[in-house]
């Protein structure tokens, strides 16, 4: 399932707040590949400013395309909204597990998925991020050259690597690689880390499933955000080389590129700029278009 809103080619103005508050001029570009070696795409993603997100659904048949769908749904709903809270974010996911055990039924391995995104801040003082991840789903930042990981995967593999019971090494192999200990579903309430990142002109946002971060190093994921001539052109850069690279699983990407503040003042073609002005050129794209329990993701 994808929720999307913007025309390709242009930017589009984000209030910071209400109406008359001062806005981020944004562009975006999300896309969602079945892969190599799978037979149904059971990601989901939405771009409904304020709001990003992807979800990546796991189930045996159909029950992951369900879940990621039912995630999504919900949190399009807070689309458009002029504040989005961490309480918003709770409740559209607790409505989601409702909604997974509804239509999803009996399934031998239960239903669920990851769910990762940001939401733009309603404070123009301020200006942020809030992030939110349940599940081993990323959310990273480019900005000045340098890559950020703003998520921590909820999986067995990163509960090791803290406790120091294997190695960087051992986890890019490790057999438990595609367990995680969070998902929105199995008839569990959800249980999401936020946090807070400021949102700064020239920065890029990545949202993505792993289906990419199995395919790509932090490396590759920070020389084609780096290069990428919009966020359009990295996010196909960044999912076209994770299918050269095997595609072993779905793939989905939303990358968000932050060009300026805009006062409230501010007239469409003569806005004044408050900071820097994002890199890149104009026609920037966007698209139309506590461990708790082990879930084995198919």
């Amino acid at each position: 399932m994808v929720s999307t809103r913007g025309k390709a080619g242009l930017r589009e103005r984000v209030p910071l707040g209400g109406s008359a508050s001062p806005s981020v001029e944004l562009s975006w570009y999300g896309i969602s590949e079945i892969g190599r070696r799978r037979e149904t795409n059971q990601d989901s993603f939405v771009t409904l400013p304020p709001l990003f997100a992807v979800a990546d659904g796991m189930g045996g048949h159909s029950a992951g395309e369900i879940a990621s769908a039912a995630a999504v749904r919900r949190l399009a709903e807070l689309g458009g909204a002029t504040r989005i809270s961490d309480g918003d974010i709770e409740e559209a996911l607790g409505d989601a597990v409702d909604d997974i055990e509804l239509e999803a039924g009996e399934s031998e391995l239960g239903a669920g998925t990851t769910a990762t995104g940001v939401v733009l801040g309603d404070d123009p003082e301020q200006p942020s991020w809030r992030v939110f991840n349940i599940g081993d789903s990323r959310v990273y930042q480019y900005f000045d050259g340098e890559l950020t990981q703003l998520t921590v995967d909820h999986s067995v593999v990163q509960h090791l690597l803290d406790t120091g019971a294997i190695t960087e090494e051992e986890a890019e192999y490790h057999p438990h690689a595609n367990v995680i200990t969070r998902a929105v579903g199995f008839n569990e309430p959800p249980v999401p880390d936020f946090s807070s990142v400021a949102l700064i002109p020239g920065q890029r946002l990545l949202i993505c499933s792993d289906g990419l971060t199995k395919e790509l190093t932090d490396a590759g994921i920070e020389h084609f955000l780096r290069t990428g001539e919009s966020a359009e052109g990295a996010a196909h850069a960044l999912v076209q080389h994770a299918l050269d690279n095997a595609g072993r699983d779905n793939i989905t990407v939303i990358v968000i590129e932050v060009h300026r503040f805009i006062e409230s003042q501010a007239v469409d073609g003569a806005a004044p700029e408050s900071g820097a002005a994002a890199a890149g050129p104009v026609g920037m794209e966007h698209a139309d278009a506590d461990d708790t329990l082990e879930v084995p993701k198919v």
